[in-house]
């Protein structure tokens, strides 16, 4: 019964030791680099694009920023719907994203999102508007990120119930 415990841990050792090192090795990779205009960020499957756009904001301490990008990704869209104030949600699965486009800027000290894209399937229909969510699909998605010198704010704007982005200095 021994040998039998024994030959069980390492078997599932045997098969959980290549994963772990896949974490490890995942983890690891560099998201992203310096480049003279901001930075330039690649993200592979499963990478959330929102939460590492937040977290280079975040840790770069960038003051504000557009970004341009594409790559391949599920994506959540939404419509802003002037009644409800609230995002009429769509989810496309294992799309191309042909265009990603947004800003960043700063709401409440956090870094402050504002996104939109195009995406095609395989039948080269384009849907696109406002993304609420995406994550890197097969494949990869390129950002660049271009970092501008003056720190920029959303604020929440009425009757619109919406978050703006604000010129105006504090």
């Amino acid at each position: 019964m021994k040998s039998n415990k024994w030959f069980l841990l390492l078997l599932f050792a045997g098969w959980t030791a290549p994963i772990l090192a896949q974490n490890v090795t995942r983890t690891a990779i560099k998201r992203y680099i310096n480049v003279p205009a901001g930075y330039l960020m690649v993200l592979r499957q499963g990478d959330d694009v929102f939460a590492h756009l937040e977290e280079l904001a975040r840790k770069e301490k960038i003051p504000s920023a557009t970004f341009t990008g594409m790559g391949f990704v599920n994506a959540k869209f939404g419509y802003f719907n002037r009644e409800t104030k609230q995002y009429d949600p769509r989810e496309f699965e294992d799309v191309e994203l042909a265009s990603l486009s947004g800003s960043i800027a700063w709401q409440d000290q956090k870094p402050s999102l504002h996104v939109h894209g195009v995406v095609t399937d395989k039948n080269f229909q384009a849907f696109g508007g406002h993304l609420l969510a995406a994550t890197v699909g097969t494949g990869s998605v390129e950002i660049m990120v271009t970092v501008h010198d003056k720190p920029l704010k959303r604020v929440m704007e009425q009757p619109l119930g919406a978050n703006i982005l604000n010129l105006e200095p504090d």
